[in-house]
């Protein structure tokens, strides 16, 4: 959890500005805002400098999670500390940028990913859809669009109907995240409520907008959000990656690996304690991967039995 104060100080910073401000000081004032009106303040803390607003979360949101997957990767969700850097002068550039981690954030501090589950996404693959890396066709996001990934980490690679559902401010004109080049995402709509024609979005799932000069929009149909990045990016390769947990014994721990055909009755369970598990069955048999923490810092006890490692009963602890 974010000590709310942190997001207050950032609040003040940017919204208490001089009639003089910078663009990049409004820009500050837009992201702060967009978590607050959203009612994510006490989760998220934003600060800004001269050329970032960061938003600081654990990229473990506040519902539903993991329901209605079938195409598992057996990875579950790990709490991860992570900071999210937005642009404040966002440039519009002249090739859509690809990454094989996070593109942007979502205003409750879970990153946003394309739709692809690996990564598969490149710049000559923009222009037709991957349907066998399809997260959402293939299974593998649960009903609030999102899953765990190879770091054990908890982010979006489709509309976060759940988020949005929470949202205090939910509308077509509300800020839904932010992508690293400092563009705003926006849900299927135009902020005043009109439809998107057809044919009207580029590439990267996007458009011009008459306040931030460029915006990306969430969509029913592939690519779902944003698949690429349409601004400047100068660190583009410094951009953030959760790191998979290690094992306090040495080493980390194997990628899940989809089994063949998918999982039934996969369910999510998450108690006052702390503990969570994620059980379901294969091909008849049950498997489960379930932890609690240690009581040190970012580490927990797993005890699984998953396809990936052929049924057999492991344990050991994992950290951050």
């Amino acid at each position: 959890m974010i000590n709310s104060r942190n997001v207050i100080v950032a609040a003040v910073a940017c919204f208490c500005v001089p009639m003089f401000a910078t663009a990049h000081e409004d820009h500050c004032a837009a992201v702060v805002a967009s978590v607050a009106e959203a009612g994510f303040a006490a989760d998220v803390a934003v600060t800004c400098t001269d050329s970032h607003a960061t938003l600081q979360s654990d990229t473990y949101p506040d519902h539903d999670l993991m329901t209605g997957i079938v195409g598992t990767n057996e990875q579950v969700p790990v709490p991860a500390e992570y900071g999210a850097p937005v642009i404040l002068a966002p440039v519009l550039g002249t090739t859509p940028l690809t990454h094989d981690a996070a593109l942007g954030v979502a205003v409750n501090g879970v990153p946003i990913y394309d739709y692809t589950g690996g990564g598969e996404m490149s710049q000559a693959d923009l222009t037709h859809h991957q349907a066998q890396h399809d997260t959402v066709q293939t299974g593998q996001l649960d009903v609030c669009g999102g899953h765990a990934g190879r770091g054990d980490d908890y982010h979006y690679h489709a509309t976060p109907t759940c988020m949005i559902a929470q949202m205090e401010n939910a509308g077509d004109d509300a800020i839904i995240g932010w992508a690293f080049d400092g563009f705003p995402i926006y849900g299927d709509a135009n902020p005043d409520g009109s439809a998107i024609t057809d044919g009207v979005l580029d590439v990267c799932n996007g458009q011009p907008d008459e306040t931030f000069g460029y915006r990306y929009h969430t969509s029913p149909d592939a690519p779902y959000i944003m698949q690429c990045l349409m601004g400047k990016v100068p660190d583009f390769d410094a951009l953030p990656r959760v790191r998979p947990l290690s094992a306090t014994s040495g080493g980390g721990a194997e990628p899940g690996r989809p089994p063949q055909g998918g999982v039934a009755d996969l369910i999510f369970t998450q108690n006052e304690d702390g503990s969570r598990s994620m059980d379901y069955t294969y091909q008849g048999a049950t498997y489960f991967i379930r932890y609690a923490p240690t009581g040190r810092d970012g580490c927990y006890a797993f005890t699984t039995r998953t396809v990936t490692n052929g049924g057999a009963l492991m344990t050991g602890e994992f950290c951050r």
